[in-house]
């Protein structure tokens, strides 16, 4: 493979698309197609001290940078590997007083880097900064207020040593971060932690029903010897067999949503229409909107006033997780799922959102047989809506795996734990931290089937005593957001 990787696609371009990736060879599902280093990345100004400013780890312990007293490492490897991107950052942090927000962060190490290399082809780049898209022509006034704020900030951030560079440039500079922002994840894959620019991705145009994913890969620096060390890096993977010409696509946003809002959110976000099969055919609109069937089929009125309804609960939702109130939280699930269950159907998106919702809350309350409950139905939904080599999908049966194990239902939770290990082997790769989590709760759970299938009666005995004398795995808290999107938009 040559370095970079590059060498298995192609740019191409297209009419009212623009420019394209296309495939060069064949790819069977969770073959890698390339990976790609970061051009320049930052972490997410709250999260600065917790998360490594290289591998974007997140750690108990981090080593703050003695000069600037900003950025943060897991150990001297890191910060080692950080300092061609760090010097010019920490010194202008040192002259400025503080560190600048993460918008003018990642636009200053962009600069640095184009004036350590030139603007053109950097190493294994398809394209260069210069060619790729900023939107600015497109901003509404309120976005082009903020490209304005945020030019004057890097104006008094950027040192009056380095190179300078004109305002129509640094225009050009912030509206590719709008535009192209990568979100980052930590190592478990389940918080955005930062942003990064990665150009090859950038040229992936979006379908609503993708050929493929795009993964954040830490890397490891963990190895004795740092020639085994592996840099944090993107990986495009294939979701289906993929032909030699085929164009290669990923998605910006989530599906579980109806193609007229998803077409709403790609027009404001990334300022395209889609015209995507999925969208032209509106393909599982109907599931996605699902209303119950039969004798008792509820009238247009009461299904309006139920989606209303539930419209309203995940507002309030919002504002108690908010403010930590789970209880409160998990009281305004039961009241809508008991106005919903009447009325829509089971692949219904308000239904699967207070599922989804109600059964986090209850595994981080340990009330885990009713979370099992509403985890299997959130399943069953979206194994009709999403492709079955989803991301989303693979950590959604991954959680409701994990909540049938603590609830002691070990046959539901090791198939669905199975089930998630086969999707993410796909999605992630056997490498990825979350795949090998679930790798050892898979061999965990096999075992303790057989026992169970040998001596229900002894095994749910040393279930009990086991579970005495140790602490039960608690279920992270649950995050205000969503699962970490493709790419960053500042709201």
């Amino acid at each position: 493979m040559t370095k970079g990787g590059m060498e298995s696609v192609e740019v191409f371009t297209t009419e009212g698309k623009g420019r394209g990736l296309k495939a060069q060879k064949e790819f069977l599902p969770g073959d890698v197609i390339f990976a790609e280093p970061a051009y320049a990345a930052v972490v997410f100004d709250s999260l600065t001290h917790v998360i490594c400013h290289t591998c974007f780890k997140r750690q108990e312990r981090l080593h703050r940078c003695g000069q600037c007293k900003f950025a943060y490492y897991c150990d001297r490897t890191c910060q080692r590997a950080a300092w061609l991107n760090h010097k010019n950052e920490c010194s202008a942090i040192k002259r400025h007083g503080k560190a600048p927000t993460e918008n003018i962060r990642l636009a200053a190490r962009i600069m640095w880097k184009i004036e350590r290399e030139g603007s053109g082809l950097a190493e294994g780049c398809l394209v260069s900064i210069d060619d790729l898209q900023n939107h600015v022509d497109s901003f509404d006034e309120d976005e082009k207020k903020e490209l304005r704020a945020d030019v004057e900030s890097f104006l008094e951030f950027w040192p009056p040593q380095s190179q300078q560079f004109g305002m129509q440039y640094i225009s050009h500079i912030f509206g590719v971060i709008s535009c192209n922002g990568f979100t980052l994840s930590d190592q478990r894959g389940l918080q955005a932690v930062g942003v990064g620019i990665f150009p090859n991705l950038c040229q992936a145009n979006h379908d609503c029903w993708p050929n493929c994913t795009v993964i954040f890969n830490n890397g490891n620096h963990e190895a004795v010897r740092s020639m085994f060390h592996t840099q944090m890096r993107i990986e495009l993977r294939a979701l289906s067999k993929i032909s030699p010409g085929d164009e290669l696509t990923v998605s910006y946003v989530d599906f579980l949503n109806v193609s007229e809002e998803r077409r709403k959110q790609l027009k404001k976000q990334y300022y395209f229409d889609c015209a995507c099969e999925h969208c032209k055919k509106h393909i599982k609109d109907d599931l996605m909107l699902a209303v119950k069937e039969g004798e008792g089929k509820p009238s247009a009125e009461t299904v309006k006033e139920v989606i209303q309804f539930s419209k309203d609960t995940l507002e309030k939702i919002s504002k108690a997780r908010m403010e930590g109130l789970y209880h409160e939280v998990v009281k305004l699930c039961r009241e809508c799922l008991k106005k919903q269950e009447p009325v829509l159907g089971d692949t219904n998106i308000y239904l699967l959102r207070i599922l989804s919702i109600a059964s986090e809350v209850l595994s981080y309350l340990q009330m885990f047989e009713e979370a099992a409950d509403y985890a299997k139905r959130m399943v069953d939904g979206y194994l009709k809506i999403y492709h079955p080599n989803n991301a989303q999908l693979g950590m959604a049966v991954m959680r409701a795996g994990v909540t049938h194990w603590h609830a002691g239902l070990i046959e539901a939770g090791h198939g669905l734990i199975c089930k998630a290990y086969a999707i993410l082997l796909i999605t992630h790769g056997p490498s990825h931290p979350i795949t090998k989590d679930l790798e050892v709760m898979r061999v965990q759970t096999e075992m303790e089937l057989r026992m169970f299938q040998q001596n229900e009666f002894m095994y749910y005995k040393m279930r009990e005593a086991a579970l005495k004398n140790q602490k039960i795995q608690v279920m992270p808290e649950p995050s205000n957001e969503t699962s970490p999107s493709l790419f960053h938009k500042k709201e």
